[in-house]
């Protein structure tokens, strides 16, 4: 049991590590009040272990995925998982804020369980078989967003947001324990000199198909920020919802992720990914249109902009497993590092959303305002899908 794993990892494994990026991002969330107060520093001041984490592990991600294509996955999962339990214990035991900060932005870390799970897919399984997997991961761990942050509000009420970290380094341990027991090496042996290295490199950052795949990832994921920037101000300006109410309806859209995901690990496989990402692009942008035309018509409910947004939710759930898989395969020898980029631009671009929102919802936070700035990446997201399929075409091995 406790012998190094010489087999592939195991899905289930790989479900339970991108779990634990999710919950290391939002479970502390409720806690934030509490330990601002336990540091004696200002609200805003405790933000920044929520945005320079992001920042930090935009910028990690960028060095994981080029590191795991040069030294392997294995050796880069399991330093990160050790290195991430040993910032969580450090976080537990900080007295001083900027110790805390610290220990809270190595625990960036833990992408790597993101990053080499998409790079690992890749080396063990076709393009359209890893779309199907990355589907089934999305939709079982679709779960940790709803259930992260009330975990984290029971620990801090009964325990003390402390005991949120040493949950983190006892997961972090766990963690390190299962990848040592079954995540053996899957990335092909590539002998190269560090010259020819940086040439694969800069090879990938030229092709127009891996930014295309890319990008319409990372404005896909981007309507999702701009809804849940926007929609908690639409919902209480409009339309008075509490906040147990808006809650409820910022959830919807997980759900249609869980369900457009879901669809995906069954038919990637078969269908491919050109069906997939230009139908889940459509399925977004339509439903946000039909949202935006019902409330021009005169209806205005809750429901109507929710089940807009969940057709968003559906349409990203049946898009980004694919754009996922066909961005790693435009060169399968460089998966880590495509990955680490496109998870970069992810985290870069919804900042940018999300700061793009806040103003354009201040000037009036109604509906239409909303639904126009979502249909407009939508829109964005559409047109990259469609150079994306035409690039595939060309390009057989990222299809």
């Amino acid at each position: 049991m406790f012998a190094p794993a010489r087999t592939p990892p195991r899905l289930g494994t790989m479900i339970l590590l991108v779990g634990l990026v999710v919950l290391t991002l939002n479970m502390f969330l409720p806690a934030l009040p509490r330990m601002a107060a336990a540091f004696g520093v200002s609200e805003g001041t405790m933000g920044l272990a929520v945005s320079a984490y992001m920042v930090a592990a935009g910028v990690l991600q960028l060095l994981l995925g080029p590191v795991s294509d040069l030294l392997g996955r294995r050796p880069v999962i399991l330093a990160a998982m050790g290195i991430y339990a040993l910032a969580s214990l450090g976080a537990v035991l900080a007295t001083d804020f900027a110790v805390f900060l610290a220990f809270r932005l190595v625990q960036a870390l833990v992408l790597a369980g993101s990053i080499v799970g998409l790079a690992s897919l890749r080396d063990m399984y076709s393009t359209r078989e890893a779309a199907g997997k990355m589907g089934t991961i999305a939709a079982a761990m679709a779960i940790a967003p709803m259930i992260g942050p009330a975990i984290g509000g029971v620990l801090d009420t009964l325990i003390g947001w402390r005991a949120i970290f040493a949950l983190y380094a006892l997961l972090g341990g766990a963690a390190l324990v299962l990848v040592w027991a079954d995540w053996g090496e899957t990335r092909v042996q590539v002998r190269r000199s560090p010259r020819e290295q940086v040439a694969a490199y800069r090879a990938l950052l030229g092709s127009g198909l891996f930014w295309a795949y890319s990008m319409c990832t990372a404005v896909s994921v981007g309507t999702f920020y701009i809804f849940l920037t926007g929609a908690p101000f639409v919902a209480q300006a409009t339309f008075g919802l509490s906040t147990t109410w808006i809650g409820a309806g910022l959830g919807s859209i997980t759900g249609g992720y869980m369900i457009g995901s879901a669809v995906t690990a069954r038919l990637s496989p078969r269908l491919g990914l050109a069906p997939m990402i230009l139908s889940g692009r459509c399925l977004a942008l339509g439903g946000l249109c039909v949202g935006a035309g019902v409330f021009l018509s005169g209806l205005s409910h809750p429901l109507v902009l929710f089940a807009a947004t969940i057709c968003v939710g559906l349409g990203n759930g049946l898009t980004l497993s694919n754009t996922n898989a066909g961005m790693i395969s435009v060169r399968p020898d460089l998966a880590g590092s495509a990955a680490g980029l496109s998870g970069a631009l992810q985290l870069f671009g919804g900042a940018a959303l999300t700061g793009l929102t806040l103003p354009f919802m201040a000037e009036g936070a109604t509906p239409l305002r909303l639904l126009a700035l979502m249909i407009a990446a939508s829109g964005v997201a559409l047109l990259l899908a469609v150079l994306a399929v035409r690039g595939a075409a060309r390009h057989p091995q990222a299809e």
